[in-house]
């Protein structure tokens, strides 16, 4: 074969070169068997998460149920104790008051005694009031009434006294010079000031 044979059959540069044959693709046979069984995997996997989450959602049920009942016994402790403090202030009230009146009740014994006395002179009546005066002091102060009389010469007090006057004295100024009519207080809690009069400031 002469040279121009060969020159012809030569390839050109620019022709582009065969693709190279891309490998088999691997091929796995999987059975029947196998894939019956990988389902059955699936679905067991399947079956055990959602009976957890079934569990799970059943315990926060429980959970929220006693959460719940609990509320509603707090509630309803907290309307015992309520009704029975009020039941308690309205047992106080009314026994404090009894109380009162128990303690009264000899003072009317003795005026009622006194009135009915006949010829009674002047001393048996003075001293029929005096012993009825004494029991109803006697009987405030078992209720813890007790009586404000403040001396001449004191202080004057305007929480639990009320200065009527003013008038001049020959003692320090705004000092107790006369009571005009005793107070009463209830536990330190003023019930009636005691009338005074007042020495005027010089």
């Amino acid at each position: 074969m002469n040279q121009e044979a060969n020159d012809e059959f030569k390839p050109a540069d620019d022709m582009p070169a065969p693709e190279e044959a891309a490998p088999p693709a691997e091929t796995t046979d999987i059975s029947p068997e196998e894939q019956e069984a990988a389902q059955a995997a699936a679905e067991a996997d399947a079956a055990a998460l959602a009976e957890s989450l079934q569990a799970e959602l059943d315990a926060e049920k429980a959970k929220g149920a006693q959460l719940a009942d609990q509320l509603l016994r707090a509630h309803a402790e907290v309307q015992n104790v309520r009704r029975r403090a009020e039941e308690e202030m309205a047992k106080a009230r009314k026994f404090a008051i009894e109380s009162f009146a128990k303690n009264l009740l000899p003072a009317i014994d003795s005026m009622e005694a006194g009135l009915a006395a006949e010829n009674a002179t002047l001393e048996q009546l003075r001293e029929g009031t005096e012993a009825t005066l004494r029991q109803l002091l006697a009987a405030l102060e078992k209720d813890g009434v007790l009586p404000v009389n403040p001396a001449p010469g004191e202080r004057f007090d305007p929480t639990a006294q009320q200065a009527i006057s003013a008038v001049p004295a020959e003692q320090p100024a705004n000092t107790i010079v006369s009571v005009l009519q005793k107070g009463y207080v209830l536990a330190e809690h003023v019930l009636r000031p005691a009338l005074v009069i007042v020495a005027a400031s010089q």
